[in-house]
């Protein structure tokens, strides 16, 4: 979904195992830089918004914690594209 890629929640990303035989990197991130906001988006999805409203406390640390992660995982992808 484009509003995933747009909030970093959904990476988009090519692995090549030909392009590794030819001494190139196999691995492309074909995303860009998120420009949506990662907590709207998870809002918008019926099983967080759900979470959310019933557990406020619980969902906001756990909605930090992806949000970190997902940052982690593009920082991750990012190196694994420059090699």
């Amino acid at each position: 979904e484009k509003l995933a890629v747009e909030a970093g929640y959904w990476p988009l990303y090519r692995f090549n195992p030909e392009m590794a035989e030819q001494g190139k990197n196999p691995f492309t991130l074909d995303s860009q830089e998120p420009t949506g906001s990662y907590r709207e988006f998870l809002m918008g999805e019926i099983r967080y918004a759900t979470l959310k409203r019933q557990f406020p406390e619980v969902a906001d640390q756990l909605f930090e914690k992806a949000e970190q992660d997902a940052k982690e995982r593009r920082e991750n992808y990012k190196n694994m594209a420059a090699k």
